[in-house]
């Protein structure tokens, strides 16, 4: 008990110790990987949001019809498919039969001050992670869309003569935004954890890869570095899906 309150001092003060396998303050080490998985992450769930809004909405309007079908059979492949076999499919495909995209790594050697060297190490990895979460919010939005177009306000703009597009484009796509909000709030924790498999899978030199190997090393003030900014992590994305509700729905700011 005594040393985990020496721990959490020592955390105050901004010191989280040293990796014991690679004789590194823990602090310099999750600053240096922090970026790329930042960078990986908010990319890859900026791109599912633009995708899934409009699949979904699309899906949501034509329930039951052949694009619906397609749409959730995408879905469906998407939440099943393991995501450490889809990034293996995308390197055997693209990177060793097409040879279009780099497999691992972020840097080619020699080409490290080159930006565009990065995007090509990103697109892979990228694609893997949008499927996947494009999958869950697709299903989201296309589920809160149908409740969306039972409601009362739906019925009464038909009756006035609106047309369906435009009901559901300046009425509904508001209403559907909300959940979106949430789930993008809770998608903050995947910035640090939700990478680990993806990350090793190609080698891409971030926290989840760094985490990967500090628990197969059993390096444990590293482990609980990671652990305790993944928290965190969680905890201001929740914050900020909180602060993004206020603005987005009125009727919680006229609350008092």
């Amino acid at each position: 008990m005594t040393q985990y309150f020496l721990w959490l001092k020592n955390i105050v003060q901004g010191d989280l110790g040293y990796s014991l396998i690679y004789h590194r303050p823990v602090l310099v080490m999750i600053g240096e990987r922090i970026p790329a998985t930042l960078g990986l992450m908010g990319a890859s769930l900026l791109m599912a949001i633009i995708l899934a809004i409009p699949l979904g909405l699309l899906a949501g309007a034509f329930k039951h019809r052949w694009l619906d079908h397609v749409l959730n059979l995408f879905a469906y492949i998407g939440i099943s498919v393991p995501i450490f076999w889809f990034g293996i499919l995308l390197i055997t495909v693209f990177a060793v039969q097409l040879n279009w995209f780099p497999s691992m790594g972020m840097r080619t050697i020699g080409m490290e001050d080159n930006w565009l060297d990065v995007v090509r190490h990103g697109v892979l990895p990228c694609i893997a992670l949008t499927f996947y979460n494009l999958s869950s919010y697709m299903r989201y939005i296309r589920s809160n869309t149908l409740s969306q177009l039972s409601a009362d306000y739906v019925q009464t703009q038909l009756a006035y003569g609106a047309t369906r597009s435009s009901i559901l484009f300046r009425h509904v796509l508001k209403n559907v935004l909300l959940p979106v909000i949430t789930l993008f709030g809770l998608s903050f924790g995947e910035l640090v954890v939700g990478a680990y498999v993806t990350e090793s899978v190609f080698s891409w030199p971030g926290m989840g890869l760094l985490g990967i190997q500090s628990i197969t090393s059993l390096d444990y003030p590293l482990i609980m570095a990671i652990i305790m900014l993944s928290s965190l992590m969680l905890i201001v994305g929740n914050l900020i899906a909180d602060l993004l509700y206020r603005f987005a729905d009125p009727r919680i700011r006229t609350l008092r």
